[in-house]
């Protein structure tokens, strides 16, 4: 369907059917008849020139070109109104998009800090079970030095032989940062000490490690062994001097 629009432009002649209409955009006469091809929102008219024939149309009472102007002018709401809602649309899956992306990345460096958390857990676990397995020597050092006495040349150089091992061995221990577990005269951890004894003491008030039976360990913050200690129960009646049993100290383990 072809409609006609027919204008009288400001007092100029008029052709019958058709009306000459000045496109103020391009300087430019055309015919202003709208068909349906033309009607589509897409046409080359501007807006500017839209309104302009709009508002002839209203000077001239034309109530078909009026209607067909404001049909146009509906269409291109409405795709104005499509198009919103594609912007809306696609504005919400880039938003969606970013959360996700956001959520992925924090999901990342979680992952990253479990693993490397884990990594140095199991690092630790192996050290603490190697140095755990390595701890009946030093106790077997630690006897040999309170119970062997040389007395010959020959067995002064062996004992001698044998502590420069158990020093070299210490320093191994102590670069791992394995520490002996403070205990006599320190008081009583259960964290760190395991009791296997309580008895009076004239010297330590109660609560205070007094005897140490094996020695605990430590590498960083971890316990390795616990201590096997007795503990002090406070002065009681005081009996004739008694030398207080202590133990002596570990090649330097004791220096944290």
């Amino acid at each position: 369907m072809e409609v006609a629009m027919t204008m009288c432009c400001n007092g100029k002649g008029c052709d019958g059917g058709g009306a000459a209409v000045t496109n103020e955009d391009e300087g430019q006469p055309h015919d202003t008849k709208i068909s349906d091809s033309e009607a589509d929102p897409r046409r080359m008219f501007t807006l500017k020139t839209l309104i302009n024939v709009y508002k002839e149309a209203i000077l001239d009472g034309d109530v078909k070109t009026i209607s067909e102007v404001e049909s146009m002018i509906s269409i291109v709401e409405n795709e104005k109104n499509e198009l919103a809602q594609k912007l809306s649309t696609f504005s919400a899956e880039i938003n969606s998009g970013k959360e996700k992306y956001i959520r992925l990345q924090a999901d990342f460096d979680n992952f990253r800090k479990r693993s490397e958390k884990e990594r140095l857990t199991i690092r630790s676990d192996a050290k603490g079970e190697v140095i755990e397995s390595l701890l009946p020597m030093v106790d077997s050092f630690e006897r040999a030095k309170q119970q062997v006495m040389p007395e010959t040349e020959k067995e002064k150089m062996i004992d001698t032989s044998y502590q420069g091992i158990y020093k070299q061995f210490v320093e191994i221990l102590r670069s791992l940062r394995v520490a002996a577990v403070p205990t006599v005269g320190k008081p009583f951890d259960p964290s760190v000490h395991e009791a296997i004894g309580r008895e009076e003491s004239q010297e330590y008030r109660e609560g205070i490690v007094i005897q140490e039976f094996r020695r605990g360990f430590i590498i960083g913050d971890r316990l390795i062994r616990p201590a096997m200690v007795k503990v002090s129960t406070g002065p009681g009646k005081r009996k004739p001097t008694v030398a207080t049993e202590k133990s002596t100290t570990a090649a330097g383990l004791d220096d944290r």
